[in-house]
């Protein structure tokens, strides 16, 4: 349940509405959004109450909430996802993150403009880490990809470097401008990785690991949150739902493939999916076609259709040399590969009235 009062509300008219909440046993937390205050009420009261008992208290509520001063409407949601769903915000939510290689010193996400994340899977050593990092951005990347701890399905996989990562994802960051996108997999792990990080990446095996939904949502730190590998649209939403609960609103929804029976590729990538949340969500989404497809030379073809379907982003595996890739060599890009797809990416997004996000120096680069 929303409240949402008028933009010319006064503290007092907030506090009539917590008022009547709290005689009811019910709690409300403001949300300021750019156009109006928003109270999200708990629809559970404190006491035990059945299902048909709380929509009768929500009813003598909402009766005698409206007619308080201040109120300006009180919107039904229907889907069980409230904060993520656009019949709760219908307005675009736009994520800002800070990019020291961009002429404003940040980048948008979910605005006019795509964005391109790009780096390797996992983070290997400081050489193969900086070369990437150099190539990405000469090319128009403004986020650098890169796992420092990386899940593995078998336990002998390689798991990545840790904290020696962290330390030389924050050094590229330096040296290059680039903002850092990383996995992070543990709550305890949470403000560690902030330290290093931009966005913190929530992967595919951790979608509904609800204790570190929370830690990331009580961060405020950029999330992107891959869509479970089997999980349904409705889900995923639900997943964004507890990083919103906790006040976090800055939250990108990336689509990475489902599991599915065909095995020609790795994953079977949803672009369906792309459109559908743009309907249902404000969230902006990106895609990852290197997971979602598990085959370097379908990346391309799915990174220009993903853009062309609604894509606000991509994130793109690329490695110097993938054939030595410690992890996932098979998906990713050589640095000749992504620059083919640079190329062809801008011609993409202009002809669905898009740009590509570049650096402020892309043009000297590339001269």
């Amino acid at each position: 349940m929303f409240i949402v009062m008028k933009p010319s509300c006064s503290r007092s008219d907030i506090d009539s509405v917590l008022a009547v909440l709290e005689k009811h046993q019910l709690a409300g937390t403001l949300s300021n959004e750019s156009d109006a205050t928003i109270i999200q009420v708990l629809e559970t009261p404190q006491a035990p109450i059945s299902k048909e008992d709380i929509n009768e208290l929500k009813k003598q509520v909402t009766q005698k909430i409206k007619v308080l001063a201040g109120v300006e409407r009180i919107p039904t949601i229907t889907r069980p996802y409230k904060l993520a769903s656009r019949d709760f915000h219908p307005k675009d939510t736009i994520v800002r993150v800070p990019a020291a290689c961009t002429a404003q010193g940040y980048v948008e996400i979910g605005g006019q403009n795509v964005v391109m994340m790009a780096g390797p899977c996992t983070v290997e050593s400081e050489k193969q880490l900086l070369t990437t990092a150099e190539a990405v951005l000469e090319k128009g990347a403004v986020i650098l990809r890169g796992g420092a701890f990386k899940p593995s399905t078998s336990p002998y996989g390689y798991r990545g470097m840790g904290l020696e990562g962290l330390k030389l994802l924050a050094k590229a960051r330096d040296t290059f401008g680039l903002a850092v996108i990383t996995e992070v997999m543990t709550p305890t792990d949470v403000s560690l990785v902030s330290e290093y990080a931009d966005i913190l990446q929530i992967g595919t095996r951790n979608m509904q690991n609800y204790m570190l939904l929370d830690e990331v949502g009580r961060s405020n730190m950029p999330v992107v949150l891959k869509r479970g590998m089997s999980a349904k649209i409705e889900e995923w939403l639900l997943a964004a739902e507890y990083i919103l609960a906790q006040g976090n609103k800055n939250v990108i929804l990336c689509e990475r493939g489902i599991r599915t029976f065909e095995s020609a590729t790795r994953n079977t990538m949803d672009l369906s999916a792309i459109p559908v949340v743009k309907n249902l969500s404000h969230l902006p989404i990106i895609s990852d076609p290197s997971q979602g497809t598990g085959h370097r030379h379908l990346v391309e073809a799915m990174s220009l259709a993903s853009v062309t379907a609604g894509s606000d982003g991509l994130l793109v595996e690329v490695h110097p040399n993938p054939e030595e890739a410690l992890k996932d060599g098979a998906q990713s890009l050589t640095i000749g590969q992504y620059q083919q797809l640079m190329a062809r990416l801008n011609g993409v997004a202009l002809a669905v009235g898009r740009s590509v996000t570049k650096p402020a120096f892309f043009s000297a680069l590339s001269a």
